[in-house]
């Protein structure tokens, strides 16, 4: 067994050792916030006792073709962030997390997932940072990549501890870290719903209030309107959800979803597409109102059903913010991750998912939204922007994995054909069309974002 030690605080000066993979394995989820399944996680350590420093996450690749660039830029990334905040790390830890699909045994996917673990080890020491450990965590067990030993690391590989048991876990409760279930969890809270028959009714609903809405927010004048009808409506909506009797998250998430209406959901699910209006609901980020608004956003983001999947963006964008505002980080990533998985060119999430993983105080915008509330005004795009420049300017890495086909019997890739500028690429749609549909069958630009005079408003 490798016989190495990492340290982390918890709180203030408080430091706990942690002595092999075991409790490295044990560790794992509090150091997330959250037990990261289908995932891989890297963590740099920093001097001779092996401090904690810079973590990346990434869901695993499905297609073993895409491992080896993936782990080239995951590696990449780590060191390049790390040697920008805390110095070029001494060490990585590695963990492949992910449970077998039937629940048949973690070996065969701990087996499946070497060559990915090697591949990790190899891109890490090219850049001459060695990895002490990677470990494989599936069905509640752990199996070490790194120890060759059969007496400590079984074929079979070792049972996790049972939650809650571990120093860790006591040191975790002490300082008031909370695991918020597993990563699935987390994100089948934000995801719409599969009910057919309520997917049905919330489509028809969003359908409904298109024809209506649209014109409005196209017309300068009307625009405004239909902002105070949103926030009007959207404040009576979270009076409603704050009158009931806080309920464990999945209880309190069905009980939300009957206090709102499809047809009051869709109303603010297309007003909130107009930035202005949705910056200045950003307003409700703090006190009682907060946990009140962060329900609601839930509950709209579950109603972006069917074609309205990219109408999520907004409320996703206001929950990750709620979520960083009010201290529940790991929350707030998640919820921001999605609000980019939905429209990856919205520039409020896109500034807000990179701050919040600079690390940034979420102070400085809280008191810009604070100001144009007093002031009964949303606040200045270019000024929400200059608050969140730091996150922006210090060159953040961003992870941009590309997908690789694999060719047979290695065979070279030929060059793309150019295209004729008149030709016009055509993807094709199956299933019913989508919402406010042309004649042409095609959506039109502006039923998708609506921003000032009419543009798109991918912020």
């Amino acid at each position: 067994m490798n016989k190495h030690h990492e340290s982390t605080g918890l709180a203030g000066e408080q430091q706990i050792t942690l002595r092999g993979p075991a409790e490295l394995a044990d560790a794992l989820p509090y150091l997330m916030g959250f037990y990261p399944n289908d995932s891989v996680v890297m963590v740099a350590l920093h001097g001779g006792r092996g401090r904690f420093g810079g973590r990346l996450r990434l869901g695993i690749p499905q297609a073993p073709g895409e491992w080896g660039p993936v782990a080239d830029q995951l590696a990449e990334c780590l060191v390049s962030e790390s040697e920008r905040r805390e110095g070029r790390p001494d060490a990585i830890v590695i963990f492949l997390c992910q449970d077998s699909p039937d629940g048949s045994g973690g070996r065969q996917v701990m087996e499946r997932l070497r060559p990915f673990a090697q591949r990790l080890r190899t891109a890490c020491g090219a850049l001459d940072v060695p990895v002490l450990e990677a470990l494989c965590i599936s069905d509640s067990r752990y199996w070490s990549y790194c120890c060759p030993d059969t007496r400590c690391c079984p074929d079979q590989g070792n049972p996790l501890a049972m939650p809650g048991t571990t120093v860790m876990a006591a040191a975790a409760a002490y300082a008031g870290v909370h695991v918020r279930g597993t990563l699935r969890d987390m994100e089948a809270r934000l995801q719409p719903w599969r009910t057919p028959a309520a997917v049905t009714a919330q489509e028809e609903a969003l359908d409904r209030a298109g024809p209506a809405l649209i014109p409005r927010l196209l017309d300068e004048r009307a625009r405004g309107e239909v902002a105070a009808e949103t926030l009007r409506l959207a404040r009576t909506l979270m009076d409603r959800i704050e009158e009931t009797q806080p309920a464990p998250p999945g209880l309190s998430d069905a009980g939300d979803d009957q206090l709102i209406g499809s047809d009051e959901a869709a109303a603010v699910i297309l007003g909130l597409q107009d930035r202005e209006t949705r910056d200045k609901a950003a307003a409700w980020m703090e006190g009682a109102e907060a946990q009140a608004a962060l329900r609601l956003w839930r509950t709209l983001a579950r109603r972006c059903v069917g074609p309205y999947g990219e109408h999520a963006a907004a409320p996703l964008t206001l929950a990750g913010w709620v979520s960083w505002s009010t201290g529940d980080e790991p929350g707030a990533r998640v919820a921001l991750a999605l609000a980019l998985r939905a429209d990856p060119d919205y520039t409020f999430a896109q500034l807000l998912h990179r701050a919040c993983n600079e690390g940034l105080d979420p102070e400085a915008l809280r008191r810009c939204l604070r100001e144009a509330a007093d002031e009964g005004t949303g606040p200045d795009a270019r000024a929400v922007e200059a608050v969140m420049d730091p996150a922006v300017d210090r060159g953040t890495a961003s992870l941009r994995v590309r997908r690789v086909r694999p060719l047979p019997d290695g065979g070279r890739r030929r060059g793309r054909a150019h295209r004729r500028p008149d030709a016009e690429r055509v993807k094709a749609s199956p299933g019913s069309p989508r919402p406010w549909t042309s004649a042409a069958g095609r959506r039109p630009r502006e039923a998708r974002r609506y921003g000032r005079r009419g543009s798109r408003a991918r912020r």
